[in-house]
């Protein structure tokens, strides 16, 4: 198949086009490079420099190259920044996605695949959180990723469009040969790292009063190759099917951290001491964000290959080791 990769040069992206290539699929990878790096690109794969909400692009793009499926990385990903700069993140995240869904329409590309996010549950009413919980969101980042899922529902009837929404929970982990390298760096797993590696002084602690045993917030952590795995099995289950198909699946390990917790664990793995400063609340983080994923796990197959955080770290840990300036600027 030949597979549309948005966003494959950032970190999710890179990895779930190299596991197509590898898998042997033609891929093409459409990035504007705001965020992502070209040494993040598979040697195998096309590129394709450009914006997702560029509709000359895009005709251009889907009327010179047939493709059978999209799948859909390119988007901010900064919960406390989308609060700050909220219509920067739905004419990225919302606008530009529908843009690109218009283009798939026009010219008959009938499989999407949509890198959704936890956060469109917002505050959890009860945990693990299944797909059946009510999305509410408390931030404009997860907004704007629900507000794609629903006009899902009705691209999907009008055209007869398949798709699946993988609504991950926090991607982290690396490959031997592709990292985490954003430009600023959120994450607090890279975050805690830079520290280890000297590159800050102290790694901030924003919230300690949160309703959770330490007081920080609890995350569930997925190995961003297993995310890469889903990804590749929704593409097999709706290539596979006549119908139409709207699916929406979580994915996470079923079991929640706190920052605390995190934390301690990179000092295990990378034996340093790695100080933080307490912060104030960030506005629109949930106190606890854990899933089950025992819907994609009984309907696709899929099993995370690397559960722990402690592997989930050292696999960071060697890639940040080796490459101490990420993929350069």
């Amino acid at each position: 198949m030949h597979i549309l990769v948005t966003g494959g040069a950032g970190f999710i992206g890179s990895h779930a086009a190299d596991l197509l290539v590898r898998d042997g699929h033609q891929v093409t990878v459409l990035d504007s490079l705001v965020k992502g790096h070209m040494k993040a690109l598979h040697p195998d794969s096309a590129f394709v420099q450009g914006d997702c909400g560029d509709r000359e692009l895009l005709g251009k793009l889907f009327s010179s190259k047939r493709f059978d499926a999209v799948m859909h990385f390119a988007a901010f990903i900064e919960a406390g920044e989308s609060m700050k700069n909220p219509g920067r993140f739905f004419v990225n995240n919302t606008s530009k996605t529908l843009m690109l869904l218009d283009a798939m329409a026009a010219h008959s590309v009938r499989h999407f695949i949509f890198s959704s996010t936890a956060a469109t549950y917002g505050d959890p009413e009860y945990s693990p959180i299944d797909e059946a919980h009510p999305q509410k969101p408390v931030n404009v980042y997860g907004y704007s990723k629900l507000l794609v899922e629903g006009a899902l529902k009705w691209i999907s009837e009008i055209h007869g469009m398949s798709c699946v929404c993988l609504r991950y929970f926090n991607a982290a982990g690396c490959s031997e040969k592709l990292g985490e390298d954003h430009s600023p760096e959120t994450h607090l797993i890279p975050l805690a790292l830079d520290v280890a590696l000297g590159k800050m002084p102290s790694l901030k602690l924003f919230g300690t009063d949160y309703p959770t045993p330490d007081g920080t917030c609890v995350r569930d952590y997925v190995h961003v190759a297993d995310l890469a795995d889903a990804h590749l099995l929704a593409l097999k289950k709706i290539s596979g099917s006549e119908a139409p198909l709207r699916l929406a699946y979580n994915l996470g390990n079923g079991r929640g951290f706190s920052v605390r917790e995190v934390i301690e664990t990179a000092r295990r793995v990378t034996g340093h001491p790695i100080p933080t400063i307490e912060e104030p609340r960030r506005p629109g983080d949930p106190a606890v964000l854990v899933a089950t994923s025992e819907k994609i796990k009984t309907e696709l197959g899929w099993e995370p290959k690397c559960p722990s955080l402690e592997g989930i770290i050292q696999s960071a840990w060697a890639w940040r080791k080796s490459h101490p300036e990420g993929y350069g600027r």
